[in-house]
């Protein structure tokens, strides 16, 4: 054997004595643990010995020096690590145990932590670079505040453009060339948008292909979420509140799609078409929520407010008196005028 082989040997036989030895005494510091740990104090016991506080309070426990300590499961795995990594092993258990002793062995403060149950509400600071002079598009229009004016319009371009429609076309009015012409760019950008990719899902609805159904129910939804801003002329209102019909005639006349017809989408195109003056067409699809979803209570109530808009009062009374007689879950909206009316 040359001597780089016994060099070795000898190498490999201390490092298994090092990791057999770590294990054992790593076992054995856990078997100490556990027998010094005490056993808590029955609470019987403790309320007869008196030890409650004042007004019964209990004292304040002890803070024990924290230590931190691997269970044998974790000393076993060390130990390999050491046997598997000669001298590589013991090394970087050695430096990092000693680089936790130099820098990261202090005391934890808990002063700023709460264990309790009780709900914490946390108050935060206002942005006030961001709110500071700002008012509603409305009152910078009524004070020919300019500079808010723009800056509110410049923050409602950075968000969703078509969400924001009816409050853009606000701008519109005002005295401010600057501010009108860019919310008048802004809106007409939005609007043929909305125009081009409406007649995309009008014409994919119509292809007839395996998609047809998730195109009428995208279409719906899309066009809804524009239409209920009344930012169109009438004509063009009407117009695109027809092809919105359109895709819910499409779901309601297919066996297959009918259940992606929801209530929602019934009452969606039930206001747009009221909003429209549409009220035959508005009647329709009343009828057709109440035969589909006769438990829901956008059933009773776009009837009533169809009723109300054309000075039905017999037949507003009529379904009014069918909603209270049911065990529909009435809202507030509808609470209220049940309560103007009755």
């Amino acid at each position: 054997m040359t001597t780089a082989e016994k060099v070795f040997t000898v190498i490999i036989i201390i490092n298994t004595l090092i990791a057999i030895a770590y294990y054992v005494w790593g076992c054995v510091i856990q078997t100490v643990e556990v027998k010094k740990k005490p056993q808590p104090e029955p609470k019987a016991e403790k309320e007869a010995e008196g030890q409650g506080g004042p007004e019964g309070e209990l004292p304040e426990e002890e803070e024990e020096p924290y230590e931190w300590r691997l269970s044998r499961t974790g000393y076993l795995f060390k130990a390999l690590v050491i046997l598997l990594c000669p001298v590589v092993g013991v090394l970087f258990f050695l430096v990092t145990q000693l680089m936790y002793v130099l820098f990261f062995r202090t005391k934890a403060d808990l002063t700023d932590v709460i264990f309790g149950k009780d709900k914490v509400v946390a108050n935060r600071k206002a942005d006030e670079d961001s709110e500071r002079n700002r008012v509603p598009i409305e009152e910078a229009l009524a004070v020919a505040d300019k500079d808010s004016l723009r800056s509110l319009v410049m923050d409602v371009v950075k968000g969703d453009v078509h969400k924001s429609l009816a409050t853009i076309s606000l701008a519109l009015n005002s005295e401010d060339t600057e501010t009108s012409h860019y919310a008048a760019s802004v809106l007409r950008d939005a609007l043929n948008d909305f125009r081009q990719r409406s007649q995309e899902l009008y014409n994919a609805l119509h292809k007839g292909d395996e998609n047809a159904a998730e195109y009428a129910c995208t279409m719906i939804e899309y066009m809804n979420e524009v239409l209920r801003q009344d930012v169109f002329p009438d004509m063009e209102q009407r117009a695109f509140v027809a092809m919105m019909e359109e895709a819910c005639d499409w779901l309601y006349k297919s066996e297959e799609n009918r259940y992606r017809l929801t209530c929602e989408y019934i009452e969606w195109i039930a206001v747009r078409l009221l909003g429209t003056g549409q009220f035959d067409n508005m009647k329709v699809w009343c009828d057709r929520c109440m035969e589909l979803y006769p438990e829901e209570l956008s059933s009773y109530t776009i009837q009533l407010k169809l009723y109300f808009s054309i000075q039905d009062k017999e037949n507003f009374f009529r379904v009014m008196d069918c909603l209270k007689g049911s065990d529909i879950v009435i809202d507030r909206d509808t609470l209220d005028l049940i309560r103007v009316f009755s």
